[in-house]
């Protein structure tokens, strides 16, 4: 029997991006049906597709070990009262299905039961007949015993383990995980939500459940009227899903001029050397107060000296948007940035406070289902960093490449990072370049691309210093790529900004 699934849930069990799939309706190869792909055309498609696979099955043995249990069962399944929930909702249905089925076959009983008394009562005996073997078929072939479609068994059991909840009215689809509350499994999942406090305080964050059941996870003092309870209204930072299945209504932000001015005092939580020139300098805002921002945006950092100044400057944050509290930049040193030059000096330790205000940039990812192509030098890794998890959460893109060109001895610090990248996901590769002289780096950066075979449709995503960005933008429409296609953040010289 054929099972209908929407084109996140069928990524979700085949293991592949949704953006491989899309590209297959587009393609003709795979069939949507108001919006649905069934599971007869999956299997089609992907015939060697096993449970094992997916991760699924190992996902859930792993929990039998007790080294690991804890921590897996939080990150992968939900609260026994949520998960509770969502077994008596299968359960519901389940219970549905079989009084359909029993009503069906009562039914049919007593049909030929009515076609025995008419025999009796004379009627054509050839007509009766036929009609009584039809029936006998029918009932034969809806009662045998046949092997369950494999993918529908395995969404029957992601639907306990994660809930798909589908956003209004822009369409767009996440799952939510283990003890994760709707807002952090929107935010991991890569969407533009409106939120402020994140424990329940400010009220942003409300949205209007449309369809399905939420759970509260923890306390929240906004107080929602009787009118706002009546309609549905919830708070995602305090509720997860209860059923498998949730509709929300709510406004995403549509880019970077609805994100909101913020100023936030944050405190150092770790400073790191990278390479002899680059230090991870990492800040955590109060869990009351987070920095909303989008990937790929910057932000002006300021710091209060001993003797009463200030020093400010702008850099891009290295970091996802999904852990808006942990916001990590890669700064290098430099005589005229005063914040580099106390940080190489040991003037800023863990614990100090630091003032963030912003974001400010629009060198963030658009609407596309192109390939995504990313180019950085040196530090300019740092937006690009941000860029490849914030697509990576939103597991639409074919296939994602990074370029990276490093302009002096150890510049290429996140090596591990790509490896683990590319190990862990087959629509990611990278390459590194080493060579001082930044325009004829970009010379073969461009190269490498070409002879990667990527042709121009795709997005490009060029940070650095102005020479690399320039020399990579003017390759790139040499080769017949749209100006619309290639997104450019120039990294600004330092000025020695003090207050």
């Amino acid at each position: 029997m054929t099972h209908w699934l929407t084109i996140w849930r069928a990524a979700q069990l085949v293991g592949v991006p949704r953006g491989v799939l899309q590209q297959q309706v587009r393609s003709g190869a795979l069939v949507l049906t108001e919006g649905l792909v069934s599971t007869d055309d999956l299997l089609l498609l992907y015939p060697s597709v096993q449970l094992e696979e997916t991760g699924l099955l190992e996902r859930v043995a792993h929990i039998r070990d007790e080294a690991f249990g804890k921590r897996l069962r939080e990150r992968l399944l939900p609260s026994q009262e949520v998960l509770a929930q969502r077994l008596f909702s299968q359960t519901q249905e389940l219970a549905d299905v079989r009084r359909y089925l029993q009503r069906y076959h009562a039914l049919v009983v007593a049909l030929q039961s009515r076609i025995h008394v008419l025999q009796q009562e004379g009627a054509t005996p050839l007509a009766l007949s036929e009609l009584q073997d039809f029936v006998d078929q029918g009932l034969a072939q809806a009662l045998a015993t046949e092997q369950a479609d494999l993918l529908t068994v395995m969404d029957d059991m992601l639907k306990v383990m994660t809930a798909q909840v589908t956003v209004r009215p822009s369409g767009r689809e996440f799952c939510v995980e283990g003890h994760d509350t709707l807002l952090q499994a929107g935010l991991r999942a890569g969407l533009k939500l409106n939120y402020g406090c994140g424990n329940g305080t400010c009220g942003m964050c409300k949205v209007r459940v449309i369809a399905g059941q939420v759970a509260r996870t923890q306390p929240f003092d906004y107080p929602l009227s009787e009118a706002e309870r009546a309609q549905g209204y919830t708070l995602m930072c305090a509720h997860t899903a209860a059923s498998s299945e949730l509709t929300l209504e709510l406004l995403e932000a549509s880019g970077p001029q609805d994100i909101p001015q913020q100023q936030i005092v944050t405190t150092v939580r770790a400073v790191s050397e990278l390479a002899p020139g680059t230090r991870l300098l990492h800040l955590q805002t109060p869990r009351s107060h987070r920095l909303r921002f989008l990937a790929g945006q910057s932000v002006t950092l300021g710091l209060s000296r001993a003797d009463g100044s200030d020093v400010h400057a702008l850099y891009p944050v290295a970091s996802c948007p999904c852990d808006d509290r942990n916001l990590h930049f890669f700064i290098e040193a430099h005589p005229l940035d005063p914040f580099a030059v106390q940080l190489f000096a040991g003037g800023i330790q863990p614990g100090d406070a630091v003032t963030v205000w912003g974001p400010v940039g629009d060198f963030v990812l658009t609407e596309s289902s192109r390939p995504l192509v990313f180019a950085a030098c040196d530090a300019g890794v740092a937006p690009i960093k941000s860029l490849i998890e914030h697509a990576l959460a939103l597991d639409s893109a074919p296939s994602l490449s990074l370029f990276w060109l490093a302009t002096r001895p150890g510049g290429h610090f996140l090596a591990n990072q790509c490896r683990a990248w590319s190990e862990a996901l087959d629509p990611f590769e990278y390459e590194l370049l080493a060579e001082p002289d930044i325009t004829f780096g970009a010379l073969q950066l461009a190269r490498a691309m070409r002879a990667d075979l990527f042709d121009i449709e795709c997005d490009f995503y060029l940070a650095g210093p102005l020479a690399f960005v320039q020399a990579l933008d003017a390759e790139l429409r040499a080769a017949g790529v749209p100006a619309a296609q290639i997104h450019t953040q120039v990294l600004a010289e330092p000025e020695g900004v003090l207050a």
